[in-house]
């Protein structure tokens, strides 16, 4: 059985977003905000709601419990300032909590990931048994021969 530790990440978040545009949807909200505070736009991909949540579902599965402020961290960047000046230092600055929080909640309610008092977020058995279908389904669609050692 192929789990989603034997493709790559990339080909798996994109499958997840794919079967996630099914199952949740984009608040209204999502097209005008930031992903944090050192962006300066708000994203421009047209599905990047299902992009994020394929890859916070992958990072519960891997990393998990886990809880918002690490996923904070996460998917945090560099905060550099304006591109004008740039009289300060370069620092990190933490990803937006609330874009990460509501893509949990939407799966949580699937039955995807639940809640581990204290611990933060987990992956559940169907989202484990969802991960594994969908890393199935890349896995057939890829043709890399050094994959073949886990067929």
């Amino acid at each position: 059985m192929v789990t989603l530790y034997d493709v790559p990440a990339d080909e798996l978040i994109e499958e997840l977003a794919d079967r996630l545009e099914d199952r949740i949807e984009a608040p209204e909200w999502s097209q005008f905000t930031k992903t944090g505070s050192a962006k300066e736009l708000p994203p421009q991909d047209d599905d990047f709601w299902f992009v994020r949540a394929g890859s916070l579902l992958r990072k519960v599965a891997t990393k998990g419990p886990i809880g918002l402020e690490t996923l904070a961290v996460e998917y945090g960047s560099k905060k550099r300032g304006s591109n004008r000046y740039r009289v300060a230092k370069a620092k990190t600055s933490t990803g937006a909590k609330k874009i990460n929080r509501v893509i949990l909640q939407q799966l949580e309610e699937e039955g995807l990931v639940e809640t581990a008092q204290g611990e933060g977020r987990r992956i559940t058995a169907d989202g484990r048994s969802f991960l594994d279908d969908a890393a199935n389904d890349v896995f057939e669609r890829l043709d890399r021969p050094e994959l073949e050692r886990y067929a």
